[in-house]
Parts: structure tokens; sequence; C-alpha cells
């Protein structure tokens, strides 16, 4: 196998874009009225070899997001990730559960009781708690995971049951659409959010509202998020294999 030679403009690119989404995430924030502390900036890895992550860990990013059990078990070792969060953005199955709880710090991806209660059987084995997210699937595309709105506080007070694992907040993924109404379904999720702040859950804390990509992020920021997940806009285009 060739030995991989990173692109040198790459890296010099992946810096800049950082920097500059770095800065964007921070004025949205204060745009909104709020303090740049209180949103942080997910780098998303999915695709992106280490050599062009490291550079940006090293640039102080303290969090980033895989999509794929396999890629980021495959990657992590060469990572630099002390002091950096780790969390498994994507689609989940079940039968990949017991491969990635202990290896990430949050799960952000938890649409159905069978993989919570999947998570709280491996999390147990292992003797550790497992923080995750419930994903909302706000626009009720068939072709995304996640619950729809009027199941989700049903789905709470199940996983409200289970042992080993801790509901954080919430995330989602809206559909492809114009600003006006991409920000109406980030608002929708927000409300839901604020509301299940005040009840009184078991193993639910809701603390995390994860939402926002590389073409919304300022938008979903404008609207409560206080998790951006940037990949493209830093690392640029995917590759996909």
């Amino acid at each position: 196998m060739a030995e991989f030679i990173p692109d040198e403009k790459r890296i010099q690119n992946t810096i800049d874009n950082y920097k500059r989404v770095k800065s964007q995430v921070e004025e949205a924030a204060l745009k909104a009225g709020r303090s740049p502390d209180d949103v942080r900036l997910m780098c998303v890895t999915k695709t992106v070899e280490a050599e062009y992550i490291n550079p940006v860990l090293d640039l102080g990013a303290d969090l980033i997001g895989e999509n794929r059990v396999q890629e980021y078990l495959g990657k992590k070792d060469a990572l630099h990730l002390d002091g950096v969060e780790r969390h498994l953005i994507g689609h989940l199955q079940t039968n990949k559960v017991r491969q990635i709880v202990g290896e990430v710090d949050m799960i952000e991806s938890v649409d159905s009781i069978k993989l919570a209660r999947e998570i709280s059987k491996q999390s147990a084995k292992i003797g550790t708690d497992t923080n995750v997210l419930v994903e909302v699937n706000v626009g009720r595309e068939d072709s995304k995971s996640g619950i729809f709105a009027e199941q989700l506080e049903e789905l709470l007070f199940q996983i409200a049951e289970l042992d080993r694992i801790k509901v954080r907040g919430l995330m989602t993924i809206p559909p492809i659409c114009d600003e006006n109404e991409v920000r109406k379904y980030f608002s929708e999720v927000h409300s839901l959010f604020e509301n299940l702040k005040g009840k009184d859950i078991r193993n639910v804390n809701m603390e995390i509202l994860s939402m926002g990509m590389s073409g919304d992020y300022e938008a979903a920021i404008l609207e409560g998020s206080n998790i951006v997940r940037v990949g493209s806009a830093i690392f640029g285009a995917r590759k996909y294999f």
C-alpha cells in the first residue's frame, strides 16, 4: 500500500476554515444575545484522515463527532485526543453498540427504546454510564432517523427506567430548506427542549441542544442550539467510500 502523504495546502485550508467558523459561531452567539462560551463547535470528522484532523485539535478544538463506529475505531489511536470530547452522531445499529460504548463520551442519535436498552445493557457490562441525546425527526422525513415530536416524552419516560444511560438533551437534523423555514424547525425543537427542562424525569437532564451543521449553524445558534456540528465547512467536501 502506498504511503499516505498529506496535502499541505489542504492542512492550511483546514486551519483557516476552523478559525473562520469558530469566529462565526462566536459572532452568532453574540447576535443571539448569548455568551460565545455557551455554544460549542463540534468538528465532524467523517471520512477525514487524522493528518487533517490533528492540526485542528492542536489549535484547541475540544469536541469531535464521528458518524460511523468502524471508522472512528479505526483512526482514534492516530488522533490527538487528550482533552477532547468524542461524540457518535450517526445512526447507530444495535449490533454495533457493544463496540462503541465506553469509546465515546456521548451517543447523540438515540431514537428508540430498543437502542436505549442495548446501550444500557452494554454500559452495565463494563460498569460505565453512557450519556446520550435523543434524536428528533423534526421534519418527519422517511429518509432520516429520529423520533417524532409527539412520541418524544413517552420515549424519555421509558429510557428513565433504564440504568447506566443518561439523557442529556436533544439532537435534530432539519430538512434542507431556506433560512426562514429552517429557523422554524430549529425553533420547534428548542421549544420541546425548554418544555422538557421543566419536567422532573429520572435520568433526564435537558442541558444540550445539538442542532445546526455546515449550511445552517448560524441559524441554529440564533434559535438556541448549544452544540453545532460542522464538517465540510472546516475540512472541505467529503470523500465517500
